[in-house]
């Protein structure tokens, strides 16, 4: 078969079949770089950004290197957040099924007893570094006999200080493992932990095509603080039925303005750090289901958020620095379809 179809890179019948099953018979250009590697059993390190299919490179081709006879856990993803690890068990959930395999989440704000059961059972688990040392310290887990270890968001697991944690974990698996890393970028830090983690690896360098790349329609308006309000909710009914994800600065005006907006008759939901982890998912599927249109977060709540279909970002509150906005008018115009990322300057701003 061509290498245009999943079961032409490799995979297996019952993983390719998944796939189709969810409309999914056309690999994207970073699933055809990496799952043959994967397959092969080598070390691979990939430069890709969010938003590129990259969950299904490593996922998919891992369901195949790993048997329901194997011990568990076989396999282990470290992910920079819960978010981002809830979403990578959601992606993979169909392909481990197809295999007999079990996967399992752990991350930190929901009860640690369950999480352990679940997660000592699971062929494939798919974790913070900070809870998953808990559940080793409760001697609830090993990673003695983990066959597969990937490294997801690396570059954001080291921003987030997890870079003790990572080594600690790391240094549990076996030394014959094979090691999959992704991340924004290998240079600096990652590419020191790449060196010291992976053997002879083959490296992917991963940039959308210019087609992919959608175009934005970048707007700064002009608001007096009094009027932000207005301004907001006019913007969100000519937004229609897209989805839009609007940032504040803080927890408290996340909620503030949730209320606000649902006294004019516009739903939104609120997503930040004091939120309990089942608030935060019941957030996160409203919005992406489409059941709500409008998403209010914070910007170190929504790492870890990789929705497809958002059309307009609104900066309510304008971004501290220049990355800032990067990341998140970065949220909208992917995978080739067009956004508009809007940013309210006000008065004492305006210079």
């Amino acid at each position: 078969m061509p290498p245009s179809t999943f079961a032409g890179l490799g995979l297996s019948a019952a993983t390719s079949g998944a796939l189709a099953r969810r409309g999914l018979e056309t690999p994207f250009a970073v699933q055809r770089m990496v799952i043959p590697d994967v397959l092969a059993g080598r070390d691979v390190l990939v430069r890709s950004p969010t938003g590129s299919g990259k969950t299904l490179a490593f996922g998919a081709p891992l369901a195949d290197r790993i048997e329901a006879t194997d011990p568990r856990p076989s396999a282990l993803v470290l992910a920079p957040t819960r978010e981002l690890a809830a979403q990578i068990v959601d992606e993979l959930h169909g392909v481990a099924h197809a295999r007999a395999l079990a996967i399992a989440a752990v991350y930190g704000g929901v009860g640690i007893v369950k999480q352990a059961r679940l997660a000592a059972r699971a062929h494939v688990v798919v974790a913070t570094p900070g809870r998953l040392l808990d559940l080793i310290g409760r001697g609830d887990l090993s990673l003695a006999r983990v066959r597969l270890l990937v490294l997801d968001e690396a570059d954001r697991m080291l921003d987030m200080g997890f870079r003790p944690a990572v080594e600690r974990l790391v240094d549990m698996t076996p030394a014959d493992r094979q090691t999959l890393m992704f991340s924004a970028t290998l240079d600096g830090e990652v590419g020191r932990l790449a060196a010291r983690y992976t053997r002879d690896a083959l490296r992917h360098d991963h940039a959308p095509s210019p087609e992919r790349r959608g175009r934005v329609d970048h707007r700064f308006v002009r608001v007096r603080h009094e009027r932000k309000l207005d301004h907001l909710v006019e913007e969100l009914r000519e937004a229609g039925e897209g989805r839009t994800l609007v940032f504040v600065r803080t927890k408290r005006g996340a909620d503030r303005l949730v209320k606000r907006l649902g006294a004019r008759d516009v739903e939104a939901v609120a997503m930040h750090g004091n939120k309990s982890q089942a608030q935060r998912e019941r957030a996160l599927a409203r919005f992406e289901s489409g059941r709500v249109g409008t998403l209010v977060a914070t910007d170190v709540a929504a790492r870890g958020i990789d929705v497809e279909g958002i059309t307009h970002v609104i900066n309510f509150d304008a971004p501290g620095a220049r990355e800032d906005y990067v990341h998140r008018v970065g949220r909208t115009a992917r995978a080739g379809a067009s956004g508009v990322g809007i940013t309210f300057v006000v008065d004492d701003q305006a210079r």
